[in-house]
């Protein structure tokens, strides 16, 4: 189906002023990210590695958290679910929820868990390496009654809650059931990152969001055209229960497919390129001719937000998944984990209009 490109811009920008003030919930696993930021001029003469000079140290949002960052980016009134340790990383998590001005008070402090943090050590630009600290321990079964009843009392004053499993022991079988039947029963839609260990977790989601290599992995081939892409979505559909399927491919970009549609929508990835010079900065590089994709960190988590935020803002689901690629074309333009503006998102939109 192909995309209108002009006029499909031109509707979209429209829809950008409506995400402010919507009222998104997420729940899921909250992680923190820390940089380690320094210089590498030399290897080491114990073992072939760079040695990094350390600059400074840096933390922000991963995980559910990013997906709640992106929102409150976009002007979002988010709200944080989830279960971190009553440790360092969970008080600099809950920094940065603060700054952020994400709710935190769906956000509980275990003395028996750990805080997830993923440590990434950068020099001159690139990632030397990643550390992970966690554990992945269930829930104990207070505090997930503790975490449920606060989820559910705020569930009638939300537009739109995102599930984000990324596998830490959150999310189980049992708990996905009972937040999706709860969803239901408010009509609140829920948009959902899956994992395989929970194939039939999320029936009756509005949407499901995964990547092609997750997608593959749920129907046991690997996915290359778009007919098998679409294929793969269709099943997808039927395993999930759920009303879409949103398949993001990288450079050949997404394909949302519908149970309303016969048809899928292969929407292209954004054609600008973003050079060096200009990571962490806003706009596009006119010149350029190409797209260079500097860092993917999070970019899923933008193509989550963004959907699930215009869906709540009333958008038909193929204009908010034109809008999510749209914005992970912003956000794979930065270095790190990356938020994604309105006015970044209105910019990105003239470019690929001309």
């Amino acid at each position: 189906m192909p995309l209108k490109i002009k006029t499909d811009a031109d509707r979209l920008k429209r829809l950008i002023p409506r995400l402010r003030g919507k009222r998104v919930g997420v729940l899921g696993d909250l992680m923190l990210d820390r940089y380690l930021w320094g210089t590498a001029s030399r290897l080491s003469p114990e073992a072939a590695v760079p040695v990094v000079d350390f600059v400074e140290q840096s933390e922000c949002l991963g995980g559910a958290g990013n997906v709640a960052a992106n929102l409150a980016g976009l002007g979002a009134r988010a709200e944080a679910f989830g279960a971190i340790g009553n440790d360092e990383p969970g008080r600099a998590l809950r920094n940065c929820l603060r700054a952020a001005k994400i709710g935190g008070k769906g956000v509980l402090s275990d003395a028996k868990r750990v805080t997830t943090v993923k440590t990434r050590i950068i020099a001159k630009h690139h990632q030397v390496v990643r550390v992970d600290h966690e554990r992945r321990d269930p829930l104990r079964p207070e505090i997930e009654e503790t975490l449920l009843r606060a989820l559910f009392a705020a569930l009638k004053r939300l537009d739109a809650l995102v599930l984000s499993d990324y596998d830490k022991g959150l999310i189980t079988d049992n708990f996905a059931e009972r937040v999706l039947s709860a969803c239901h029963q408010l009509h609140v839609p829920v948009f959902v990152k899956p994992k395989r260990s929970r194939l039939y977790a999320y029936r009756g989601a509005r949407a499901i969001v995964c990547n092609a290599q997750e997608a593959g992995l749920f129907v046991s081939r690997s996915l290359g055209e778009d007919k098998s892409v679409e294929e793969a979505g269709r099943a997808l559909l039927a395993h999930f229960g759920c009303s879409a399927v949103l398949i993001t491919r990288g450079e050949k970009g997404m394909s949302l497919i519908e149970e309303s549609s016969p048809r899928a929508l292969h929407i292209p990835a954004t054609g600008f390129e973003v050079t060096y010079a200009r990571v962490g900065q806003p706009g596009i590089d006119r010149t350029a001719s190409g797209r260079q994709v500097f860092d993917v960190t999070g970019a899923g988590d933008t193509v989550l937000s963004v959907l699930t935020l215009a869906a709540a803002a009333g958008a038909p689901l193929p204009d908010a998944a034109i809008l999510a690629n749209t914005a992970a074309g912003v956000a794979v333009s930065k270095l790190g984990t990356a938020i994604v503006t309105p006015e970044e998102l209105t910019r990105a939109l003239d470019e690929i209009s001309h």
